[in-house]
């Protein structure tokens, strides 16, 4: 089956679900179209009513416009009910296909959204929706009542005259030919338009996040020419496209032109003869171009239905991305862990042919502090990951309390987790949503008595509408160190069994960042604790210092037993305290 087989085969999974108003849509498109060719029909009976000059049948001529009043008022409500029927099979095919895509990123492995741009995704999710919506309200549209007309009329022609439709049915195939050959054409050219608008959204998303970066480093000309080339590239890619697609209906005309020409030559040559009445003759002329119109809207629609079917391909490649292996079905729910963790003989790598964690092995006891240090990239933030099954093992085990973190089922295992990363994250809604993220029914004295802890309460208070304020997904109007500080609200909230503070206090000052340490004293204790700091002076305390470099532990023990060695620890250390 073709690409764009596959692709309808999907689509019409999705519109299976509205059979009811597709029904009807195919009903009402019948009605029009039988009554629109019933017309013809009235204008010829009625043409023969005028005889000759003061010869004209009134009273028959009456009850004929009576008849085409009523066909005209019922094609006009039956046109409405098949536009309201079209348009709610595609707007809610087009919302379950953007639900079930947001779901499905829900569950993807970060890996795929880590190698992907977020615009891009973005660009599948809204721009690339709303062409194949576009598309398929246009397609309905057109397509039933086009396919409904033409047969329609062939009968309505074979029930008046063969020989006439004999000549029209012979020319027909030339039409499906050409719009059959640029439909075919044109579909590589309106992928290849959407996936450089995606590449296009990306950059627009990656630039204009990044706008203070961009600026501090003078980035902007190159941001510039970055954009112009990929926009020259969509211009060009997208004038190809329009180009090519919209040779479909001058030529279908022509063709249709063709089909005109025959009907008056044949028919004016029968009346002449006496075949035909010059009243059938216009009905005959009113079918041909009634005939030849569907095939004038069926090409033009041709153009939006690729450009659809493409952007529908880009949207079910995401959908059917795989998703991260599912929990097993016996799978454990971890409650109250324990916070024994135990790592054997772990490898991992996000490249297969660039090692980064060899043979890791690790065991932590219930409520011990470890701090990770090392050089940038040695594998600290790898190993966060692989605690919270962000990304699997290549080879080796993590047991948390003795099971098999593959074993255990996510949710429980994040659960049992509260991260404060460097790089704060915060959503759209108040400063009480952003706290209470991870604790829905908090209530506001808990909410009050976590920021109290995290030393956040003082800056919220002064804020406008306190913790009620509504910040963006930026946290405008809030400073870096602020912002980090609601982080470390939500886990003071929570109070999990298990912690993982990654530069959890990078961003604030050393005031309060004394204060907050204090404040993670009393939260780690008792609690196994995951530590990553560059400044060494904040994991003097730790149980157990682990010393990392190239994916190895190359050191281990605790700040005097480190010191001892007059390692590579002693000198990362001494080199921070140097005077």
């Amino acid at each position: 089956m073709s690409k764009n087989g596959q692709t309808l085969k999907k689509v019409f999974k999705y519109i299976g679900k509205y059979w009811l108003y597709l029904v009807f849509s195919i009903l009402c498109a019948a009605l029009t179209v039988i009554l629109t060719l019933y017309v013809p029909i009235l204008t010829g009976d009625a043409i023969d009513c005028i005889l000759e000059p003061g010869k004209v049948d009134f009273a028959v001529l009456g009850r004929i416009l009576m008849w085409m009043l009523a066909a005209i008022g019922l094609t006009a409500i039956g046109q409405w009910v098949m536009s309201v029927c079209n348009n709610h099979i595609a707007y809610h095919v087009v919302q379950d296909i953007r639900k079930d895509a947001f779901s499905h990123i829900q569950k993807l492995p970060l890996k795929y959204l880590d190698a992907h741009p977020y615009g891009e995704v973005v660009s599948r999710m809204i721009a690339d929706v709303d062409t194949f919506s576009d598309g398929l309200i246009m397609g309905f549209t057109q397509l039933f009542t086009g396919v409904i007309t033409i047969v329609g009329t062939l009968i309505f022609m074979f029930s008046e005259n063969v020989g006439i439709t004999l000549v029209v049915v012979c020319i027909t195939p030339i039409s499906l030919l050409v719009a059959s050959f640029i439909a075919k054409s044109t579909y590589n050219m309106f992928r290849e338009q959407s996936e450089t608008r995606g590449e296009q959204t990306g950059l627009i998303d990656e630039m204009i996040g990044n706008q203070k970066v961009v600026q501090a480093f003078g980035y902007e000309d190159r941001a510039i020419q970055r954009f112009d080339e990929v926009n020259d590239r969509l211009g060009k890619c997208s004038l190809k496209a329009i180009f090519f697609s919209s040779l479909t209906n001058p030529c279908t005309r022509f063709v249709n032109s063709l089909v005109y020409t025959g009907v008056c030559v044949s028919g004016a040559l029968s009346v002449i003869g006496g075949g035909i009445s010059v009243g059938t003759l216009t009905c005959f002329l009113s079918y041909a171009n009634q005939y030849t119109k569907p095939f004038n809207e069926i090409s033009s629609v041709f153009t939006e239905f690729q450009n659809a079917l493409a952007c529908a391909a880009r949207i079910f490649e995401l959908i059917e991305e795989p998703e991260q292996v599912p929990d097993k079905e016996d799978a454990l729910v971890l409650t109250d862990a324990k916070g024994e963790i135990c790592l054997e003989q772990v490898y991992f790598s996000y490249v297969p042919d660039k090692k980064l964690i060899q043979d890791f092995n690790l065991k932590v006891k219930p409520g011990q502090r470890i701090a990770i240090v090392g050089p940038t990239g040695c594998g600290k933030t790898t190993v966060i990951n692989l605690l919270m099954s962000f990304y699997d093992v290549g080879s080796g085990s993590i047991k948390v309390d003795g099971a098999d973190i593959r074993d255990i089922t996510r949710e429980s295992l994040r659960e049992n987790y509260g991260m404060v990363l460097q790089e704060t994250w915060l959503k759209a809604g108040t400063i009480r949503e952003n706290i209470v993220m991870g604790k829905p029914d908090a209530t506001d004295e808990e909410v009050i008595a976590a920021a109290k802890a995290a030393h956040s309460h003082g800056f919220i208070k002064r804020l406008p509408q306190g913790y009620d304020t509504v910040i963006t997904e930026d946290g405008d109007g809030l400073s870096q160190g602020q912002k980090q500080l609601l982080c470390i609200t939500r886990v003071m909230l929570c109070l999990p069994p298990m912690l993982i503070l990654d530069e959890a206090t990078s961003s604030i000052d050393t005031r309060t960042e004394v204060r907050i340490q204090k404040a993670f004293g009393r939260l780690m204790e008792g609690r196994t604790s995951f530590v990553i700091a560059h400044r060494l002076s904040t994991i003097v305390d730790a149980d157990v210092i682990l010393v990392m470099k190239d994916g190895n532990i190359i050191e281990q023990g605790n700040h005097k037993d480190l010191l001892a060695q007059n390692g590579f620890y002693a000198n990362l250390y001494n080199s921070q305290f140097a005077r």
